[in-house]
């Protein structure tokens, strides 16, 4: 399962339609109002004898942390055994939602566009190997990077590992995302299929996440050291690990980005940032190479890779743009996460590591 910001940025390619939604909070936690206006405990709000205008109820039922709220049209819903799954459709946007949280985005005239920025953080993997022919990506939702990537890079072989059946069905069937030689999902837990696997890939694209009272956050087992370790055996020489981090680099959930860093370090000898300017969400790039690199060479080879046409993003050098080299404040007093100790919940929620406040999404 992936989870996707809440601000679709789409530089340099055809706008989505206007949507209100573009400018409201990233985490999105309401109830849904019944028929009878009861309110999420079961009660009705006139049952105490209070008198509320129209325009109070609605902002108490956008203010209720408990469900999740259909926004446009339902066009699809259904409960697997892993999430509540929701597709919606408003201002010429297809939105899906796991639970209460909005994992994807995608322009129902241009499929290319309407996607979230951190998506397109994921192509700067080019930067440290120009000969990229097959990457896996852990997680599909609504397939925003693996459409990109087959349209962009017509000679890359892309597997797909999605723990839930009925995520693939509505992909397939929602959002234009089709299967081929070249695009094939496995339905199957991330870690277990690269435990199986004898394939090596030359870059892992991490974008799996789990719904829990606090929001949308990363599974354990995906986040400690043995599954790096894991992930890196299954990377060619110059592989490139990228994980996206719902975080920031100070606040919200800064000590889960500290922990996922300090964690990555003690594998892969490069560990770099780029947080995203629309949401709060940091794609940590993750190398095998030992070579550390500067903004200024990035910058060298992102110009040979756009004058190649080997990346064709129009927003690509905006994206390398958020490169940052050094560590996140919180890594130096973060836990290490490993099988036996990896409190990944109580750092979202704030009750682990080092007790930082978060933020909303």
């Amino acid at each position: 399962m992936k989870s996707e910001n809440r601000i679709p940025k789409t530089e340099g390619r055809p706008a989505p339609l206007p949507t209100a939604s573009s400018e409201e909070p990233s985490v999105i936690r309401t109830t849904r109002p019944s028929s009878r206006a009861r309110g999420s405990f079961g009660f009705r709000i006139s049952d105490f004898g209070l008198r509320i205008c129209p325009s109070l109820l609605g902002l108490l039922f956008w203010l209720l942390p408990i469900g999740g709220c259909a926004r446009g049209e339902v066009v699809f819903e259904t409960t697997s055994a892993y999430h509540n799954i929701q597709v919606t459709d408003e201002n010429g946007l297809r939105t899906l939602r796991f639970d209460a949280t909005t994992q994807s985005r995608m322009n129902l005239t241009n499929p290319l566009t309407g996607h979230f920025e951190y998506t397109e953080m994921f192509h700067v993997i080019w930067l440290w190997n120009a000969k990229l022919t097959n990457v896996l990506m852990v997680g599909l939702g609504g397939a925003s990077t693996q459409r990109a990537f087959e349209h962009d890079y017509p000679g890359l072989q892309i597997d797909t590992v999605e723990i839930d059946p009925a995520v693939r069905r509505v992909a397939t069937e929602y959002f234009q995302f089709k299967e081929s030689p070249r695009q094939r999902v496995h339905v199957e837990d991330g870690r277990v299929f690269l435990r199986r696997s004898p394939k090596r890939f030359d870059a892992i694209l991490m974008d799996a996440y789990t719904e829990t009272r606090y929001g949308g956050f990363i599974p354990q087992h995906l986040a400690t050291q043995e599954f790096f370790q894991l992930a890196a055996a299954h990377l060619t020489a110059n592989g490139v690990l990228a994980y996206n981090v719902m975080g920031n680099l100070r606040g919200w959930r800064a000590d889960l980005l500290g922990a996922m860093h300090k964690t990555l370090k003690t594998v892969f000898p490069q560990v770099y940032l780029f947080p995203c300017t629309t949401s709060q969400n940091v794609i940590l790039i993750a190398t095998k190479s030992r070579e550390k690199v500067s903004f200024s060479l990035l910058q060298q080879r992102a110009d040979f890779l756009i004058n190649q046409d080997k990346v064709t993003l129009p927003a690509f050098r905006t994206r390398l743009n958020a490169f940052r080299a050094e560590a996140p404040p919180t890594a130096a007093r973060a836990p290490l996460l490993t099988d036996d100790f990896a409190p990944v919940e109580g750092l979202v929620s704030g009750a682990g590591g080092s007790g930082g406040k978060g933020g909303a999404r």
